[in-house]
């Protein structure tokens, strides 16, 4: 009987070292199975990041001031890197300045547009000047809006435009295959065309850096020309204070707000102020002495009594212009609605994005976080859509030539 039980007993360690020993080996190829989808996996993420870095470099080459014998060359690789890319690939497109919408963002048809670009355009031609904008809708309705307006009311004259953002012409061109020319070139196609008389219109809000730069280029080709003029921006002069103002402010604060209060469906500015709404207006905002104009603007919209309108800027130059200043002035007036709209000719990235962005420090959500209204809208409209202010900048061009 003991001779049974120990072979019984050894048996049954003989099978369960066997059954142990087929689990053991089940294991490890299972193991192994994972080990190498993980492998796999970890190579294709890695793999996924460098073509995202990769165009995230290409755009950051592009993303500069300084347009080069090698710009166009490094706009069409961007754009053919980004379309190589699959949807998650572009997801991860990230770099100094780079990120998914540079491409990616819909921001309208660019067919729309005209870059202005065009030879063979006679002896005058008007130069329309502006920063720029990547907004292709913007750019239709503000810029190209103004262009029209002064095209329209001098037909004896070929507009033409320049951009003085060369990293938003790279946008332009990386994106949409549309080309726009910069300030040099532009002078250089009048140059080109046989222009002998040239006038130089600003689509800029007044004269500060941008202005300033224009000036400096025109004058390299000064005696290119038989004749070159430089119109005035849409605030007219600066003026020495914050209390001078003068008919271009005026206008623009009259224009502005009456169709501020119309979108919004006030039948008035007192209207909107019986119902506790105020308006707040966002520039730009800038260290150049011409800062002095937003200072100015909200002296004339209080010399108009518009008591219920605050100008602010995204730079808070001048400092009593940003949005914290903005917000303590608004709640101190007791005002609980507040209606946020760009004091730009474009509604370009600041409008979307600074203003009207869900970032924790666009003007929308940092006027949300105070807690002190209870409702806060936007109107995304730049300056140049409107009838008045377009005619404002035809009436420019015209002082201009008449000089």
């Amino acid at each position: 009987m003991k001779k049974k039980l120990v072979v019984v007993l050894m048996a049954a360690v003989m099978a369960m070292t066997a059954v142990t020993g087929c689990g053991s080996k089940a294991d490890d190829a299972k193991n192994d199975t994972q080990a190498s989808k993980t492998s796999e996996s970890e190579t294709s993420a890695n793999a996924d990041q460098e073509a995202a870095m990769h165009v995230a470099d290409l755009i950051d080459a592009i993303y500069v001031q300084e347009r080069t014998d090698d710009t166009d060359k490094q706009c069409k690789e961007a754009k053919e890197a980004w379309d190589k890319l699959t949807d998650a690939q572009k997801e991860l497109v990230e770099g100094e300045n780079a990120d998914p919408d540079y491409f990616g963002r819909d921001t309208g048809d660019a067919s729309k547009d005209d870059p202005r670009n065009q030879d063979d355009i006679g002896e005058n031609e008007i130069l329309v000047v502006s920063f720029g904008t990547s907004f292709n809708d913007s750019r239709v309705a503000d810029i190209k809006g103004v262009e029209d307006a002064i095209a329209a009311a001098n037909p004896d004259w070929s507009v033409r435009r320049a951009f003085t953002a060369q990293i938003i012409i790279n946008h332009v061109q990386a994106r949409d295959d549309e080309k726009i020319d910069n300030m040099d070139q532009a002078l250089e196609r009048a140059v080109k065309n046989g222009v002998k008389n040239l006038v130089v219109q600003p689509t800029h809000l007044m004269h500060g850096a941008e202005y300033d730069e224009l000036s400096e280029a025109v004058e390299k080709y000064k005696d290119k020309f038989e004749s070159v003029k430089i119109a005035e921006p849409l605030l007219g002069e600066v003026g020495s204070d914050a209390t001078v103002v003068n008919e271009d402010k005026k206008a623009v604060a009259e224009i502005l707000t009456e169709e501020a209060v119309e979108k919004a469906g006030y039948d008035s500015l007192d209207a909107a102020k019986e119902e506790g709404t105020a308006f707040v207006f966002m520039g730009h905002g800038t260290s150049h002495t011409a800062k002095i104009s937003y200072s100015q603007m909200q002296s004339q919209m209080t010399a108009l009594g518009y008591e219920n309108v605050f100008i602010g800027t995204v730079e808070g130059e001048p400092e009593d212009t940003s949005c914290e200043s903005v917000i303590e002035k608004v709640s101190a007036a007791g005002y609980k609605n507040v209606i946020l709209r760009p004091l730009m000719v474009v509604a370009g990235d600041h409008a979307n994005n600074d203003m009207a962005g869900s970032d924790d420090d666009s003007w929308l959500s940092q006027f949300k976080a105070s807690g002190k209204f209870d409702k806060i809208d936007t109107q995304i409209n730049g300056l140049g859509e409107i009838e008045g202010i377009q005619k404002l900048y035809v009436e420019h061009t015209a002082a201009a030539m008449s000089k």
